[in-house]
C-alpha cells in the first residue's frame, strides 16, 4: 500500500507518533493558534482524520499576548499505564537571548479527552517528551536552553526522573547528550529495543540544515554513541528533493513489527524557495534489525515522497487519499468544526456566535491584525499550493474603523486582507491592506467602491507564489480582480526568517473583523469554502 508525504499537509509540525491497540495517532504544534495540541488518527497510516485537541480549555492553556510563533512547542504523546500522557511547552518570550518557556503534562483515558489541567515541570528549556522505562519508571527530556551571552544556546539533552505519585520531577537533572556538530541539538526522544537505550533528536536547526540524529547507550543515563549512519535523515544534501527541511523525528513500532518515523517537511516554491503551507507531517518506513542501527528502507538519508507499507490484515489496498481537495462550511452547526483556529484564545460569544443569527458565522470587530491580543478571527490551514477560499459577507460598516473581510495570514507582521470598509464618507468599499515585516500598505491607489448594502463574496486564488484577490457577484458569478497580484512568499516561515524573526507556523485562510471604534457592529459570514485548483 501506497503512502504519499506529506501525510499531514499545512501547517502540522513536529510530529510526535504512537500506536495503541492498532491505532496511530500523531500530535503536532499548534503554536499561538487555538486549541492547542492537533490529534490525527490512523488505523493504517494512509487514511488519517482528525481526532482531537489536547488543549481546549483556559484552565489547561492561557496564550492572551503570547508573541508570534510562542505558544504551544513540541508536543509529545505516549501511552503508559492504560492512558495517554502528553509533553508540551508554553512559550511566551523567544526574541532575544533568552526563552521563556514552561513545560506542562497532561494525561486522558481516551485520547477526545476529557483532558487533565496540567502539572507545571520545569522551566530550562524546550521540546519536552516523557519516557517510560520498563521497571515503571519515567523520565522527562528536554533541551536545555543557554541564555548567557557568549554561549552555545542550545546546551544539550537534560534527563529528570518524573514521580506521578508526586506528580512533580525528583532528583536533579542530568546533562546525557551534547550533540554532533550539526549543532541546534533538540527534540528529544527515547525509546529502548535490544538492550540499549536510543536517543532520537533534531538537529541542525529547522531549516534547510534541519536532521534527524540517532545515538545510543547501554544505560540510561549513557555515555550515548552517535550512530555510524549519522544523520539518519536530512534533505540538506539533496536541494532538488520535494521534501525540504526534514527532521524532528518520531519512530513508531506497528503491530506486524515494522518501523516507521514521522517527521516534520516543508515543500518549497518559487525562486525564492519559500515554504508557504508551513512546516508539515512526512512518513519514512524503517528497517532496524536486531542489535542494529536504525536506517531508512528507502536507502540513504534523503526523506521519499512516497513509501510502500505492508497491507494491515483484513484491510484492503484502498489508494492512498491524497490531500483534502474541498472544504465548505455552511456555519449551521452551534460551534465551528476542528478545521478552524482562532489566536491565542478560544471563541467566546461576545465576539464569535453561530447562533446570533441562525447559518451564519457573526464577528464583532477587536483590535487589529496587528495584536496579539482580542483578535476576532478565524481560520482554516492552507493546505494546498494551488487553491482558492472564498466566503460570502454582510457587513455593514460605517467607518474606517470599521472592517472585515478575508485574510491570506500568518502573523501579525504578515498577511494580505481584503476587506469591506467604510471610506471618509461612510461610504461602503473594498480595499487591501499586506504587510512584510511589519510595514504596512495598501496595494491599490483607491478603494473599489460597492453597492451601500447586501451580501459581497470575497475570494482568494492562491497560485503558487501569487495571489489574486477577486469579487465574485452573488447574483450572475461575475468575477471582477481586486487589486494587483500580491506575493504570497510573504505569508511563509521562511520570509518571517529572513526579515530576522521566528517564524513556525503556516499560511492561514480566514475571516475576521476589526473594530477600533467600538461600535459593535457584526459581520456576517454567510458560508465559507476552500477548495483545490487542479
Amino acid at each position: 500500500m501506497r503512502v504519499d508525504n506529506p501525510i499531514l499537509p499545512g501547517f502540522h509540525p513536529d510530529p510526535s507518533i504512537v500506536c495503541v491497540d492498532g491505532t496511530y495517532y500523531i500530535a503536532t504544534s499548534t503554536f499561538e493558534w487555538w486549541p492547542g495540541v492537533c490529534i490525527h488518527r490512523s488505523t493504517d497510516l494512509v487514511h488519517w482524520e482528525h481526532a482531537a485537541y489536547a488543549l481546549d480549555r483556559r484552565t489547561q492553556l492561557g496564550m492572551r499576548g503570547n508573541p508570534d510563533s510562542g505558544g504551544v512547542w513540541a508536543p509529545c504523546l505516549s501511552w503508559a499505564d492504560g492512558r495517554f500522557w502528553l509533553i508540551y511547552s508554553d512559550v511566551k518570550g523567544l526574541h532575544g537571548p533568552f526563552k521563556d518557556v514552561t513545560n506542562y503534562l497532561v494525561t486522558a483515558e481516551r485520547i477526545e479527552g476529557p483532558w487533565s489541567d496540567p502539572i507545571r515541570l520545569n522551566t530550562s528549556g524546550f521540546d519536552p517528551s516523557l519516557f517510560h522505562d520498563a521497571d515503571g519508571r519515567k523520565w522527562l527530556l528536554n533541551q536545555v536552553w543557554d541564555s548567557r551571552p557568549g554561549r552555545n544556546p542550545f546546551h544539550g539533552i537534560a534527563l529528570q526522573e518524573y514521580s506521578v505519585r508526586e506528580q512533580r520531577l525528583i532528583g536533579e537533572p542530568a546533562l546525557i547528550f551534547r550533540g554532533t556538530a550539526l549543532g541546534v541539538t533538540e527534540g528529544p526522544h527515547l525509546y529502548r529495543k535490544d538492550g540499549y537505550y536510543y536517543l532520537v533528536t533534531a538537529e541542525g536547526g529547522t531549516g534547510w540544515e534541519h536532521a534527524v540524529t540517532v545515538a545510543r547507550a547501554r544505560h540510561l543515563h549513557g555515555p550515548y554513541e552517535v550512530s555510524p549512519h549519522h544523520p539518519l535523515l536530512t534533505a540538506s544534501h539533496a536541494p532538488e528533493a520535494r521534501l525540504q527541511k526534514a527532521g524532528h523525528a518520531s519512530f513508531v513500532r506497528s503491530p506486524d513489527g515494522n518501523w516507521y518515523l514521522a517527521h516534520l517537511c516543508a515543500r518549497p516554491v518559487g525562486s525564492h524557495r519559500r515554504c508557504i503551507l508551513g512546516r508539515e507531517t512526512a512518513l519514512q518506513r524503517l528497517v532496524w534489525p536486531e542489535g542494529e542501527w536504525p536506517r531508512l528502507a528507502t536507502g540513504g538519508q534523503t526523506p521519499a515522497d512516497a513509501i510502500e507499507i505492508p497491507l494491515p490484515p483484513g484491510t484492503s489496498a484502498a489508494p492512498s487519499p491524497g490531500y483534502r481537495v474541498r472544504f465548505r462550511d455552511d456555519f449551521d452547526a452551534p460551534r465551528l468544526g476542528p478545521e478552524w483556529n482562532t489566536l491565542r484564545e478560544p471563541p467566546a460569544p461576545e465576539w464569535l456566535s453561530l447562533t446570533e443569527r441562525p447559518g451564519h458565522l457573526r464577528l464583532r470587530g477587536r483590535y487589529s491584525l496587528h495584536a496579539a491580543f482580542d483578535q476576532s478571527l478565524a481560520g482554516v490551514r492552507a493546505t494546498h499550493h494551488r487553491c482558492r477560499a472564498a466566503a460570502a459577507i454582510d457587513f455593514s460598516p460605517r467607518s474606517w474603523q470599521q472592517q472585515a473581510g478575508l485574510v491570506f495570514y500568518y502573523n501579525t507582521r504578515h498577511f494580505h486582507y481584503l476587506h469591506v470598509t467604510a471610506d471618509d464618507r461612510g461610504r461602503r468599499v473594498l480595499n487591501i491592506l499586506c504587510a512584510d515585516n511589519g510595514r504596512f500598505w495598501h496595494p491599490m491607489e483607491h478603494p473599489v467602491p460597492v453597492a451601500a448594502h447586501g451580501p459581497l463574496i470575497l475570494r482568494a486564488d492562491l497560485l503558487g507564489t501569487d495571489l489574486q484577490f477577486i469579487m465574485v457577484d452573488p447574483a450572475g458569478g461575475a468575477e471582477t480582480p481586486i487589486g494587483p497580484v500580491l506575493d504570497a512568499t510573504l505569508v511563509s516561515d521562511d520570509r518571517v526568517i529572513e526579515t530576522g524573526y521566528w517564524g513556525f507556523t503556516g499560511a492561514y485562510f480566514a475571516l475576521c473583523a476589526q473594530d477600533t471604534g467600538n461600535t459593535g457592529i457584526p459581520a456576517d459570514f454567510d458560508w465559507f469554502a476552500c477548495d483545490a485548483i487542479p
